[in-house]
Parts: C-alpha cells; sequence; structure tokens
C-alpha cells in the first residue's frame, strides 16, 4: 500500500475524482489544489493532481512542484479533451484519464513510484557494492577488494565471488551456481564451477580461502567471520520480529 497525495479543487472524495481508486487499497490524503498546501502536507509516495476542470491551474501546479526540488511522481488526471492538450514540459511523469480503471490506475502508480526507485538506487553510489566481512565488491565498477587489497579477478571469478558475497552464509548447489552465475544457456558440466572456484581461493589467499566454504556433497557458500555471522544473524532475527 502507498501514501498518496491528491491535490484537488473539486468539494469530492477521491471517488469521485478518480474512481479507480476507491477500488485500490492506497492511503489516500486529498490536499487543495494549491502550492502552500504541500508546505505541510505529509509524506508520501505519488502526487495526484486533479486537471478535470482546470487544466491550466493543474499545469502551473505540476511546473511548481517541480520546482520544489522535489523528485516525488506526480501523476496528472485529465479528461478526454485534456489529453489532447497536455505537454512533456507540463512536468509531470504520466497522465491518466479520471476513467481509467483500477487494474491501469494501479499498474501506472507502481510504475512511476517504481521507476523513482530505480533511480534513486542508480544514483546512490553505495547500492553497487556489497560488502561481507573484508570483502568488498564493486559491481559497478567490477572490482573487488578484500581487507584494501585489489582482488585481480576474471569476469567469472567476479561474479562467483559477487553472487556468494550477496547471500552470506547460503550453501548453493553446483548446478545452482552454473545456473545464476553462468546462466540458463551454458552447457558446460559442473566441473567448471570447483575450477573457478580453486582459483578464487588461491587469489584471495591463504589466510582467507577458507572464505570460500565447502559443503560437502552440496556445493559451496560464503563464510563470514563470526563477528560478522553474529551481526547478520542479528539483522535476520529482526527483520524476522517485524
Amino acid at each position: 500500500m502507498s501514501a498518496l497525495l491528491l491535490l484537488t479543487s473539486a468539494l469530492q472524495p477521491s471517488a469521485e475524482v478518480l474512481p479507480g481508486l476507491a477500488l485500490l487499497g492506497h492511503s489516500v490524503k486529498i490536499l487543495p489544489a494549491e502550492g502552500s498546501a504541500l508546505l505541510e502536507a505529509p509524506d508520501s509516495d505519488l502526487l495526484l493532481v486533479d486537471g478535470r476542470q482546470e487544466l491550466a491551474h493543474a499545469r502551473d501546479l505540476c511546473r511548481l512542484i517541480r520546482t520544489t526540488g522535489s523528485d516525488i511522481p506526480v501523476l496528472l488526471v485529465v479528461t478526454e479533451g485534456g489529453l489532447a492538450v497536455v505537454a512533456a514540459d507540463w512536468g509531470m511523469d504520466d497522465v491518466v484519464l479520471h476513467t481509467c480503471g483500477p487494474a491501469e490506475l494501479e499498474a501506472r502508480i507502481k510504475l512511476a513510484i517504481g521507476r523513482l526507485a530505480a533511480q534513486r538506487e542508480a544514483d546512490d553510489p553505495e547500492s553497487h557494492v556489497i560488502r561481507s566481512g573484508e570483502v568488498v565488491v564493486d559491481d559497478a565498477t567490477y572490482t573487488a577488494k578484500l581487507g584494501g587489497r585489489h582482488l585481480d579477478l576474471t569476469f567469472k571469478e567476479f561474479e562467483l565471488l559477487k553472487f556468494l558475497a550477496q547471500h552470506p552464509g547460503r550453501v548453493f548447489s553446483r548446478q545452482q551456481l552454473l545456473q545464476e552465475v553462468w546462466g540458463y544457456d551454458y552447457f558446460g558440466g559442473t566441473r567448471t564451477v570447483d575450477v573457478h572456484v580453486r582459483r578464487l581461493r588461491a587469489k584471495l589467499g591463504p589466510e582467507n580461502e577458507t572464505l570460500i566454504g565447502t559443503v560437502r556433497n552440496v556445493g559451496y557458500r560464503f563464510v563470514l567471520p563470526s563477528k560478522e555471522k553474529e551481526r547478520a544473524d542479528e539483522r535476520n532475527e529482526e527483520r524476522t520480529d517485524a
């Protein structure tokens, strides 16, 4: 469920402005269609601007929202007539007809929120970094370090280390690793996994080769140092309790 703000000057409930919204489970807060209303507006995931009757005012409001620096997705609600005149420079992220059904409306809401989340993740340099113990894998630059030491890895060695480090403690069979790292279209045998694990361990060094653990008759796992494992277990317990 998302938190939505509906900016409208109509003295009507949200179901009258956008009937499809009433059939969805989102939390909707209605505010006057004025820029000043946003000053004390609660946090929200998406803004809906009512442009059914006062389209020029709705256009100016969308543009005003963008000048504030807010990156919250803005959906402009219009009639069939309004749809013919909207333009990209109005500042909204998408346009929706006031008569659209709940399925279409839900899809547009999810897409708009999803695009923002993806953009924020792309803009966050730490979102590409995987840290497990002293191993640091940067998916953006395809570099890996161990305790500050750069690891000279081949592409598949990097992908294997990255995948295992993303799931510390979890055991993967050789077949699973083939599918996840080499892809479903790879027709080689599982022996290639053993070869790459051996090479990866050699590059980690004798004192760190145990980071890639072997589970007899099953496969491999990334082994966290004891303190890191305790922290990971605590985080997992917190997520379970929540």
